[in-house]
């Protein structure tokens, strides 16, 4: 059984989404698991597809990148997929061939690109660094905005709705520690202003 996984970071990705499951249908997967979460968060329908597959099954994606965070991620993957004897395709690659740990090469390939991933994802991150430390010296760097702050009035709109804090989190994408946070500072603040 062709058993597929699609995932994009964020809800707003729709189109992406709808893309990669149509490729999945069409390389022939009965059975897809689908999110729209950040690759950092718990994934819950890749575990979902990990605890799904059984021996003979191939696990397919469209890309690696939604599929693992890093190298040592995928290669995590991997030896879960591999001790239930399942081999992981990969659709969307450089060459013409997709990626099939089936196969010989295709583990081969798997090791390769792993590498060069994780090459390219610290380069990043130096870059960034050396960035930020530029922008810092200069007096620029700002920091990035704390990301609960902005949706703060959403959780408190959905909380006072009746919905509980942990399925605000899972509706937002965020910790559920960080939705107690909003909820205490608000409870706090009235409780001040009494």
């Amino acid at each position: 059984m062709l058993v597929g996984y699609a995932r994009t970071s964020s809800l707003a990705q729709v189109a992406g989404l709808e893309a990669q499951e149509r490729e999945l249908r069409a390389a022939g997967c009965d059975k897809i698991f689908a999110e729209q979460v950040s690759s950092v968060a718990r994934r819950e329908q890749l575990e979902a597809a990990l605890n799904y597959v059984r021996e003979g099954d191939t696990f397919t994606g469209t890309q690696l990148d939604r599929l693992a965070r890093s190298v040592g991620d995928l290669l995590e993957i991997v030896a879960r997929l591999e001790a239930k004897k399942v081999s992981l395709r990969v659709l969307s690659m450089s060459g013409s061939q997709p990626l099939d740990t089936g196969t010989a090469m295709g583990r081969l390939m798997l090791a390769v690109i792993g590498a060069v991933g994780q090459a390219e994802r610290e380069a990043m991150l130096e870059r960034q660094r050396e960035g930020i430390a530029k922008a810092k010296s200069l007096g620029r760097y700002q920091g990035r905005a704390p990301t609960v702050r902005k949706q703060a009035a959403e959780i408190i709109r959905l909380k006072e709705t009746g919905i509980r804090p942990s399925e605000i989190a899972r509706r937002l994408g965020i910790g559920r520690a960080s939705v107690y946070r909003v909820l205490d500072a608000r409870q706090n603040g009235e409780q001040a202003a009494a």
